[in-house]
């Protein structure tokens, strides 16, 4: 974290002096104020669109879902930090989320995952999703994303004013600023995959066990492989789907922005999406809860 943490600030510095380069020292408060002002929107509107890619509803506190209000009341006292928003959606698959921060954090919990999971395994999956809002993961991520979009502008900025400002040198500060947002990208993403596993490891210590957490894993692991319709089972309080229930990614699956934020990702492994990944292989985190 320190390692890759530098090398962002180090990004973000090369942009600033860049810009004075350009501009002079007078526009570094302008760099400033629109890098804190895109970093908001990014974590506004992301959030926005999470929640309604899925068609997140509130969760009911009645029946099973009552239960789940609990344990996460309980688990938030634990570790110091104000109860989330709790919603539910249909997304097709097992998968659970959260968003927003300290203080007003949200998770999701799918109705396919209260389908498959015992209580205590839900339970293993709520402690990890409560453990990336108290460690503020979702906004170190999104400060990461925000960095790599600034570092992308800039690089196209310089292309154009070192260049004759033609057609060709537009087209070229588009491919140049997506290929250094994307080389940028990499590092955010090495933060992503280390968080997963202090988010499981935080969970272990709260409940007490890892094995929960574990056996939930390779449920949902299954249950990403063989996507069923929703509701199929239904353990959990059947929901209707609502507006804008997920349903337009293929075959109930959850899109690749609301992936990056759920407890299992596609876990397909070869070199390239190794490096792009948002989660760490689902069976190296399995081994280190059952450590």
């Amino acid at each position: 974290m320190a390692v890759v943490g530098a090398i962002l600030f180090a990004f973000y510095a090369v942009v600033a002096v860049v810009a004075m380069a350009m501009f002079g020292t007078g526009v570094l408060p302008i760099v400033l104020v629109g890098s804190v002002a895109l970093v908001g929107i990014q974590y506004k509107v992301g959030k926005w669109m999470a929640l309604r890619s899925v068609g997140a509803e509130d969760m009911p506190e009645t029946g099973r879902w009552g239960d789940v209000h609990r344990r996460v009341e309980r688990l938030s006292d634990d570790m110091g930090i104000e109860k989330p928003t709790l919603k539910v959606a249909q997304m097709g698959v097992p998968n659970a989320f959260a968003v927003g921060r300290k203080g007003a954090g949200i998770v999701v919990v799918s109705q396919e995952l209260a389908d498959i999971l015992e209580d205590d395994e839900l339970e293993g999956v709520l402690a990890h999703e409560l453990a990336h809002i108290k460690n503020r993961d979702v906004v170190t991520m999104v400060v990461g994303q925000g960095i790599a979009s600034i570092v992308g502008i800039v690089a196209q900025y310089v292309v154009l004013f070192t260049g004759d400002n033609d057609l060709a040198d537009f087209f070229l500060a588009i491919v140049v600023g997506n290929v250094v947002q994307f080389f940028v990208m990499i590092f955010v993403l090495a933060i992503s995959r280390y968080r997963e596993y202090v988010a499981d490891a935080d969970a272990k210590e709260y409940i007490g066990s890892g094995e929960p957490l574990a056996r939930a894993l390779e449920k949902i692991q299954r249950g990403n492989q063989q996507p069923s319709a929703s509701g199929s089972r239904s353990r959990g309080p059947s929901r209707g789907r609502g507006r804008g229930s997920g349903r337009s990614q293929n075959q109930g699956g959850v899109n690749d922005q609301v992936g990056a934020l759920c407890i299992f990702d596609d876990d397909e492994r070869s070199l390239v999406t190794k490096l792009v990944a948002t989660h760490p292989p689902v069976e190296k985190r399995i081994q280190r809860l059952r450590e």
